[in-house]
Formats: structure tokens, C-alpha cells, sequence
């Protein structure tokens, strides 16, 4: 298994070889499940292509959309379950396919002392997943709906690289936790307004709504 050379540079020579040798890769398609809720977490997924969505699900299977996972990023929460020894609280699912680096729980403690490299990703992986829930819930406790929606938009179409957005209203609203009927709705005013055109089961955003890179 080879390491992107972008991420060997990163992590320096030392550790990427010991992430070559302990490490493994896992090759899931579009769709796929890479984590559910309550299955026990035995290793940290590093995305070395494609693209993870990462969800909250309630107990009536309700998915609520918390943030994208690309290339060379992580999820802190599984960090925290492996090192716990914890069952995973999100589900983790490929938007398109993906290559996922699956690093095993006994090296992961060893690393963060032997390599700063591996401290400073675990840490920048922690603060970047952290302000992303923030803006989540920022978004759920202070905007309106069709605020929600625009942000909600703008990141799927900034994680895809593009500006379509290939969901159906259904599950743009099961994402946003509301219904189908308010969905369309907004969306269909959206479109009076000239900001995206409307197609089945996609969503084109134009020049008043593309997403701003990070």
C-alpha cells in the first residue's frame, strides 16, 4: 500500500512506513457503509479518495448530515471511540467511491507519542471536524430553513468539486431532518429567484449560489 506522496510528505518518511506496514485499505462504493451506529470501532479511516458523508441517526433511522469527509481528512469522533474502545455514534457512508486508509486502534496511541506528525494530523483532525459540527448546530439553532438549505447546498456541491448537487428533494430533506413538501418548495423559489435550475433527482446552483472554497 502506497501513501499519496502529497501525505508522505506530511507525515514524513518514518511514519508514513510504518503506516504502509501496519495500516490497511478498504474500497467501498458509492453508497457503502463504512461505520454505522452502535458497531464497536477497531480502526481510524483516513480517505485517501472520494468522498465520505457523515451522518447523526436518531432512533427511528433518521439521518441528520453533519459534515463531508475528502482526501487525506478523518473523523475525530471515530479517534475518540477507537481509543475508548467505544461503539461508533455516527454513520459514515461513501457519497461516491472511495479508497479509506483503516488504521489500527493498538498503533494509533504509540504514534501520538513516537511521531509529532501523526500528533499534529490527530489534532488539526479534531479542530477541523470540531468547527464543522459548530456550524452545524449554528445553522440548526440560529437560521431558517431555507438559510439551512443554501449552506446545505453549497457544501455538497463544494465537496462534489462542481456545482450539481445529485440528490432527489426526498433526500435533501431527510438530511435536513424536515419533509419532502418544504423541500421542493423552497427549492422551487430558489429557482424563481434564479439562483439554481431544478432537473430530477439534481440540483444545478448558479452564479448567486456557488460554493465558496475553503
Amino acid at each position: 500500500m502506497i501513501l499519496p506522496a502529497h501525505f508522505q510528505d506530511v507525515l514524513g518518511p518514518d511514519l508514513s512506513a510504518e503506516i504502509a506496514a501496519k495500516a490497511r485499505t478498504r474500497h467501498l462504493a458509492a453508497g457503502e457503509s463504512l461505520l454505522e451506529p452502535g458497531t464497536m470501532v477497531t480502526a481510524m479511516p483516513i480517505v485517501l479518495s472520494g468522498l465520505l458523508k457523515v451522518s447523526r441517526v436518531d432512533e427511528a433511522g433518521r439521518a441528520l448530515f453533519l459534515y463531508h469527509l475528502g482526501p487525506e481528512e478523518s473523523c475525530a469522533m471515530t479517534f475518540t471511540c477507537c481509543m475508548d474502545r467505544q461503539a461508533s455514534e455516527i454513520q459514515a457512508v461513501a457519497e461516491e467511491d472511495a479508497e479509506v486508509l483503516l488504521v489500527p486502534v493498538e498503533a494509533m496511541g504509540d504514534w501520538l507519542v513516537r511521531f509529532p506528525a501523526w500528533k499534529a494530523f490527530v489534532m488539526r483532525t479534531v479542530r477541523e471536524r470540531f468547527n464543522e459540527l459548530l456550524r452545524t448546530i449554528d445553522q440548526i439553532a440560529f437560521q431558517n430553513l431555507d438559510q439551512r438549505l443554501v449552506a446545505y447546498l453549497k457544501e455538497k456541491a463544494r465537496a462534489a468539486g462542481g456545482t450539481l448537487v445529485n440528490l432527489s428533494h426526498e433526500k435533501i430533506a431527510e438530511e435536513l431532518a424536515t419533509s419532502r413538501v418544504v423541500v421542493s418548495r423552497l427549492l422551487k423559489k430558489l429557482e424563481g429567484d434564479g439562483k439554481v435550475v431544478l432537473f430530477r433527482n439534481q440540483v444545478k446552483l448558479l452564479a448567486g449560489l456557488l460554493p465558496e472554497e475553503r
